[in-house]
């Protein structure tokens, strides 16, 4: 994605609405734009994204950005955005720690003419309205899809109409957890009615916690015929147990596709995934709030697509770098 190297010049009046409410800013030549990430230090996905948007900002010197990250800290972040409306930024982008809490710093920002776009994982429906525009993946269709490549998968394997699964989901009140678990349970009967998920429990996005999630699972259950994970990470974990425990034949699908999953794909013990870049993730949120703060329009929910991959098509796909 090549970031535009023209923007607002130091007189020039960018007029936008969102939420049902017209903010009419100045800018100087520089853009300022603050960003507020959820917790960089949790995965490389999200220590990638930081890098990338660093980068990408780096190559246009018409941007000026503060970059914060919010170490999970819900208390943090709300701090952060209050730092960056005293700032006076031109715009913020926020890569929520949760999805509800963070709406009072949002309204603030909204009130105080500073446009929002928030990044990777949505906030909560009610605060929507003090929102200029989501960058990021759909993340219901993401676990929609999932459920389709793991039904596929038992369709091949004939056992469509009796296999148990166990589902790890990401970090409870966080929205993409949320989103990506409701486009699985909402799909797997769709395609594979009679195929049953026994047990949800979070992995809050850990391999270390996933696996012990896991562990805990095969005590339990002595049939387990698949695993989705919300993501590569603590599918990962997932297997590890797995294989611990000597339990073979279990059918691994994850998303966000890692490094770690793509490996254990090119080994043949894990089966799919969805392909998502934190790289374009990145650029596209910069590039979401340059677009906005020029007063151009752009959809309320900006999505970028991620596909299926599995050990069938993987070749199709570069290794992700993170």
């Amino acid at each position: 994605m090549t970031l535009r190297t023209t923007l607002a010049a130091t007189t020039a009046i960018a007029t936008l609405s969102f939420g049902g409410a017209a903010i009419a800013a100045e800018h100087s030549e520089t853009m300022k734009i603050g960003i507020t990430q959820n917790n960089v230090g949790v995965d490389s996905y999200q220590t990638t994204y930081e890098k990338a948007f660093i980068a990408a900002a780096e190559a246009n010197d018409k941007i000026e950005t503060v970059v914060l990250d919010a170490g999970g800290d819900v208390a943090r972040q709300i701090a952060q955005m209050e730092d960056l409306i005293q700032q006076e930024v031109d715009a913020i982008i926020i890569w929520p720690t949760n999805g509800e809490a963070v709406i009072p710093a949002v309204r603030k920002a909204f009130q105080a003419d500073i446009p929002v776009i928030v990044t990777n994982s949505n906030i909560a429906e009610a605060g929507f309205d003090f929102v200029a525009s989501f960058s990021g993946p759909d993340n219901i269709t993401q676990g929609a899809r999932s459920a389709e490549i793991m039904c596929d998968k038992f369709m091949d394997m004939g056992i469509e109409n009796e296999a148990q699964v166990v589902h790890i989901t990401g970090q409870p009140g966080y929205t993409t957890a949320i989103e990506r678990a409701k486009g699985f349970e909402d799909r797997l009967p769709e395609v594979c009615p009679n195929v049953t998920v026994v047990d949800t429990q979070p992995g809050d996005w850990n391999r270390e916690k996933s696996q012990k999630v896991m562990e805990a699972f095969l005590v339990k259950y002595d049939d387990i015929d698949g695993v989705y994970a919300g993501d590569d990470n603590m599918g990962v974990g997932a297997l590890n147990a797995a294989k611990a425990a000597g339990r073979e034949g279990i059918i691994f699908v994850g998303a966000t596709n890692f490094a770690v999953g793509y490996e254990a794909m090119e080994r043949g013990e894990y089966w799919g995934s969805i392909y998502q870049s934190p790289v374009d993730d990145a650029e596209a949120a910069l590039q979401t709030a340059i677009d906005v703060l020029n007063g151009e329009e752009v959809p309320f929910l900006n999505y970028f697509d991620t596909p299926k991959i599995t050990q069938d098509n993987m070749g199709d796909y570069t290794k992700p770098v993170f």
